[in-house]
């Protein structure tokens, strides 16, 4: 039998034996520039790390053991310090103002907890379904007993700083992008997550899912903040969006044989100019751009959100 090898493409990694076997990969480096991430030799840009794992390869080939991935590309930026003097000198020049609080905020609902860590007993695990953790990407086997699994995972998100790439809730850094795909866990569970509780939604009267939450994600301009909120095959004929002084009020409904709708009103950490934001519906999200009503750097997008310590990304919107 003859022994089986790894292909170090990227965007495949599969165990082969056959040097014919067809192969799908990208060959261009992968792209992270002001909040966008993607690939150079396709055309997908995406705000979130989970969402670039996904990108599907663009390229068929032969696999290969040999040839080196090629390099992450980031463009050219501003060290910290030049871009903290940069935001100290736009906020100083505005006059100052407290952030929004969640009880002086608009109603909406607050911000979701966290999905559960341990899979729903009384639901099926489909037979080959991926464990959702982060660097586990182990499969279920029915015919395996759930005891003797172990979840080695990186609990914490992925970190791109300064050249230097790991993950929040480990110490290891490294400069490659390959080496980056290549650290190990760093957190371990008895058991995989495959499932979670398996209940993103319930049924409306009207036959329609009507969804509590969806994913949102941001980035920001000295004057502008451009938000997503992921949801799929949204109807623009039947999409609603309002823009108010501290909110947005969404009323979002799928195309889908049953349709899934998301209403919402969704506290923002700052004032808006509500006549100059708008809006736009892609394939999988809406998309918006909130125009600052007085250039406050946003540290997050809700005004129910907890204020983590982070610094938001302040650029130029990329092109995709």
């Amino acid at each position: 039998m003859a022994a089986r090898l790894k292909c170090v493409h990227q965007g495949c990694g599969k165990q082969f034996s056959d040097k014919t076997e067809k192969c799908k990969y990208h060959p261009g480096p992968p792209v992270f520039h002001e909040g966008q991430k993607g690939w150079k030799c396709c055309k997908p840009r995406v705000l979130t790390f989970d969402e670039f794992m996904t990108i599907p390869p663009c390229t068929t080939g032969i696999h290969s053991t040999t040839e080196r991935p090629p390099p992450v590309e980031e463009k050219a930026k501003e060290d910290a310090s030049s871009l903290a003097k940069k935001i100290d000198a736009l906020n100083t020049a505005i006059p100052g103002r407290a952030p929004i609080q969640p009880a002086q905020s608009a109603s909406g609902p607050p911000a979701p907890a966290p999905e559960t860590e341990e899979d729903d007993a009384s639901l099926e695990i489909p037979d080959g379904a991926i464990c959702r953790r982060r660097k586990c990407g182990q499969k279920y086997k029915k015919d395996r007993s759930r005891d003797e699994e172990k979840c080695v995972h990186h609990p914490g998100a992925p970190i791109f700083h300064e050249g230097s790439k790991g993950y929040a809730c480990c110490k290891r850094r490294v400069l490659e992008f390959d080496e980056f795909m290549k650290i190990e866990g760093c957190k371990t569970r008895n058991r995989h997550l495959f499932i979670g509780s398996g209940k993103k939604s319930k049924a409306g009267s009207s036959g329609e899912e009507v969804l509590t939450s969806v994913r949102h994600d941001f980035y920001q301009t000295p004057t502008t903040v451009i938000a997503s909120f992921f949801l799929k095959k949204i109807n623009k004929e039947k999409a609603k969006v309002e823009f108010r002084e501290n909110q947005i009020v969404l009323d979002l409904v799928t195309t889908d044989v049953q349709p899934k709708r998301y209403k919402a009103e969704v506290p923002l950490y700052a004032l808006i100019d509500a006549a100059n934001s708008t809006s736009k519906i892609l394939g999988t999200k809406l998309e918006v751009s909130l125009s600052k009503a007085d250039g406050t750097s946003w540290p997050v997008l809700r005004g129910d959100e907890a204020l983590t310590g982070e610094i938001v990304q302040v650029g130029r919107a990329g092109r995709a």
